[in-house]
C-alpha cells in the first residue's frame, strides 16, 4: 500500500482514449467507500464522460473565472485559472476523457472533508489500474457561481448540495500511456513525535 501511496502522481495530460466501464466503476467504487463523518454517506458522484459536456464545463468556467479579479494573496492557483482564463486558453480539467465531480450538502460540517477522503481513495485506485488522474478544484472555487451552479443542478447535483472538489481521470498521455510514477523528495509535512 505505501508503495501505491507514494508512486501516485498527478498527470495533467492524458490522452483520448475512453476508461473502460470496469475500470471506472472500480474507480468510484473506491471512493464510495472512503470514511466519512458519521458514516453519513452524503458525497455524490457526478461522472461526466460525455464529450460536449466536457467541452461545455470547460468553456463556461474559462467565461466565469475571466470575469473574476486577482485579489492580495489570493492562492496562486486560483490566480492562474483567472490569468489563463482572461487569456483565453483554458482547459480546467486538462482534456480528460472522465471528470468524476463530488458534491455535498453544503450545510454539512465534514463536506470538504468527506469528498477528500473520496477523491484520495479514487487517486489510488487509478494509479493501481494504471491510470492518470488528478485532483480538481476549479468547479470548486466556483461552486457559488450562478452559471456554474445551474450547470451542475442540471447534470443532476441537488439544489442543497455544492461542488468540493473533481477528478480529471484517464490514460496519461505518455510514450507507454502509463501514470508517471517516480516519488517526489518529500520537502515538508514536518512530522513531530510526541511520547
Amino acid at each position: 500500500m505505501l508503495k501505491l501511496i507514494k508512486s501516485r502522481r498527478s498527470m495533467r495530460k492524458f490522452k483520448s482514449d475512453s476508461v473502460p466501464e470496469e475500470l471506472l466503476n472500480q474507480v468510484i467504487e473506491a471512493g464510495r467507500y472512503a470514511p466519512s463523518g458519521g458514516n453519513n454517506q452524503s458525497t455524490h458522484f457526478i461522472v461526466v464522460e460525455n464529450k460536449d459536456i466536457l467541452r461545455e464545463l470547460k468553456d463556461l468556467a474559462k467565461e466565469e473565472f475571466a470575469k473574476m479579479q486577482i485579489e492580495e494573496n489570493m492562492y496562486k492557483s486560483l490566480v492562474h485559472s483567472i490569468t489563463a482564463s482572461k487569456n483565453g486558453d483554458y482547459t480546467f480539467h486538462y482534456n480528460c476523457p472522465v471528470l468524476i465531480i463530488t458534491a455535498n450538502k453544503k450545510d454539512y460540517g465534514n463536506n470538504i472533508a468527506d469528498c477528500a477522503c473520496a477523491l484520495e481513495n479514487m487517486m489510488l485506485m487509478a494509479n493501481a489500474l494504471d491510470l492518470g488522474s488528478v485532483w480538481i478544484n476549479q468547479l470548486r472555487w466556483l461552486n457559488e457561481n450562478p452559471v456554474i451552479l445551474a450547470k451542475m443542478k442540471e447534470l443532476g447535483m441537488a439544489d442543497d448540495e455544492r461542488v468540493y472538489g473533481a477528478l480529471a481521470l484517464g490514460y496519461a498521455d505518455t510514450e507507454d500511456g502509463l501514470p508517471v510514477r517516480k516519488p517526489l523528495d518529500r520537502t515538508g509535512n514536518v512530522v513531530t513525535y510526541v511520547k
